[in-house]
Formats: structure tokens, sequence, C-alpha cells
């Protein structure tokens, strides 16, 4: 067997595996950057296929927002923070919000803020989105707001229940963590 085909076998045979065990073939390679994500300790695999299947329809929602200038059109035009980092755990990046969605209920397919990393080149990158509740509207001493079975966490000095979900970078840290070791303000202005 040549060596460009002994390649060729294993760059598609993941490909192959991916697609065969999805439950939904259309989804299987939005699913397979997924699977090798942890969720704060447990990987993708724990996901159920319901799961998986909204995760999927998230990013197909979002696809179009790797365009900051269709997300501005969209809604997403006002920006609620300055980039956000660490000095550890990585960062945020800028939030940019729809405020027509922040209220009381936490919908999937109406995230209150998508995550933008600023680039060397002076443009944004799409990493990430954030669903928010203020606590006037839930306040901190409720049980928390949960999505995707997973609850949310309290950022108290913003007065907001918060979640994380990097569905448009990958995050080592996990696909619900607050910060993400591969995002970075560094080329932030101001």
């Amino acid at each position: 067997m040549s060596h460009r085909l002994l390649l060729l076998c294993f760059l598609v045979l993941p490909l192959i595996m991916v697609s065969c065990t999805a439950e939904n073939p259309a989804t299987a390679l939005v699913e397979a950057d997924d699977e090798v994500q942890p969720l704060m300790g447990k990987t993708n695999f724990d996901l159920s296929a319901d799961q998986r299947q909204q995760l999927a329809q998230l990013r197909r929602l979002v696809a179009p927002f790797h365009n900051f200038e269709k997300a501005q059109q969209a809604g997403w035009n006002v920006q609620f923070t300055p980039c956000l980092s660490h000095p550890t755990e990585g960062a945020m990046g800028y939030h940019y919000g729809n405020p027509a969605f922040v209220d009381a209920d936490a919908v999937l397919l109406e995230p209150e803020l998508l995550l933008y990393e600023p680039q060397k080149n002076g443009k944004l990158r799409f990493v990430g989105i954030e669903y928010i509740i203020p606590f006037a509207l839930v306040g901190p001493d409720a049980d928390p707001p949960t999505l995707l079975d997973h609850e949310f966490l309290q950022v108290p000095d913003a007065g907001i229940w918060g979640l994380h979900i990097w569905v448009g970078r990958h995050n080592p840290s996990g696909l619900f963590a607050d910060w993400n070791p591969k995002v970075t303000c560094e080329h932030a202005d101001g």
C-alpha cells in the first residue's frame, strides 16, 4: 500500500466512523468536533443524542454570525463588556448582546450574548455564546436555571446567572466552562 493511500485511510477513516455512529448523518461532521471536547470534566460522549442534536441546531443558528457584521444586523449589536480575560484560565472575549432576548428564560435558539475574540488584523472571531438571566428576574437565592441539563453559574459582580457554550472555538477546559484558554484579549483595543 502506498504512503499516500495509507495517509488517506488515516484521515478519512475517523470521518467515516463518526458518520456511521451519528444518529443524523447530516450532523455527523458538526458533532465530530464536540466528541473530543470535555464537558467540565466529561466528554461530549456523555451528551444524549437529543442534546447533540440541539447543539447541532445551535451551531446552524450561529453559523452566519462568524461574520460579525451579520451578527450585528441580526440584533447582536450592543457591546455588553470589554474583552474579558483571566490571568491563568484564558479569556471570554467581547460580549455582544441582543437585548430582545434578555429575560427570565433560557431558550437555546435565543442566546443573549455572542462572544468574539479580537484578532491581530482588527477583525473579530466568533468563539462562543453566553446565556444570561439577570438576578432581577431570577434571584440569586433561586434554583439555578438550566439549559441542556447544565446549571447556570452565578456571576455576582454582573448580577446575573450565566452559562457559556463554546460552539465557535474548541475549549480544552470544557464545552460549558467559563474561560477558554485558547481565547485571548491580546489584540483588544484599549
